[in-house]
């Protein structure tokens, strides 16, 4: 009987090497693009529940700071599990009551005995270099859209000791939509705010919210 000699069966060494090597990179890309859920930088979790009082606003009249403080909570509460956050909105007459100008260290602990609330968000927007862009500019003419530049800066604040606890800043210039001029103060009046200014409103809460959301990293 003849027996036959030929390819089949057989693997020439290159090929092996070949396999080898797609292997060895396959599992690689594999290792390489592993990803890990890495938890927020600032965990709300063992407060339980944390207060929000409305942002104040510097330079501008309407409802920016108030789209802004919805828009911070939208994110908190994204970003965290297992907690509540109280919104307290205006707290003018307590920060008068306790002799500041602005909600600082006083109004922190006064908010701390009057709620049962660790700690509290306070935020601060800022408006600057209006540069409108419609309309007849008078002392109180309205326009249609305006570039502006608006700072948010935003804090932690215990209730017992009125120390910040956490802190964050972001800017951002853009142009906005359904904004007035009045007497040169814009005023932010638009129905649709999230039309009308929301990519502002809303870069500048995703940056200063950075640290209270889980990221994924590769490892």
């Amino acid at each position: 009987m003849m027996h036959r000699t030929g390819a089949v069966g057989r693997r020439s060494p290159g090929l092996v090497l070949a396999s080898l090597g797609l292997l060895l990179a396959a599992l690689s890309a594999g290792c390489a693009g592993k990803r890990v859920l890495v938890p927020p930088r600032l965990d709300l979790e063992p407060y339980g529940a944390v207060g929000l009082v409305t942002f104040t606003v510097e330079n501008a009249k309407g409802n920016l700071h108030e789209f802004a403080t919805e828009r911070f909570a939208e994110e908190v509460l994204a970003g965290q599990s297992g907690i509540e956050v109280l919104e307290l909105g205006n707290v003018d007459s307590l920060v008068r009551r306790v002799g500041e100008t602005a909600f600082g260290p006083a109004a922190a602990q006064a908010l701390g005995q009057e709620r049962d609330l660790p700690a509290v968000f306070v935020g601060h927007l800022k408006v600057s270099n209006v540069k409108p862009s419609g309309g007849i500019i008078g002392l109180s003419v309205p326009f249609v859209q305006a570039t502006v530049t608006v700072d948010l800066m935003v804090r932690l604040m215990s209730t017992r000791s009125g120390g910040t606890l956490w802190r964050a800043s972001a800017s951002a210039s853009e142009k906005v939509g359904s904004v007035a001029l009045i007497g040169g103060i814009p005023e932010f009046s638009a129905k649709d705010p999230n039309d009308a200014y929301g990519q502002l409103v809303n870069r500048l809460v995703w940056t200063v919210t950075q640290d209270l959301r889980p990221t994924w990293r590769k490892q």
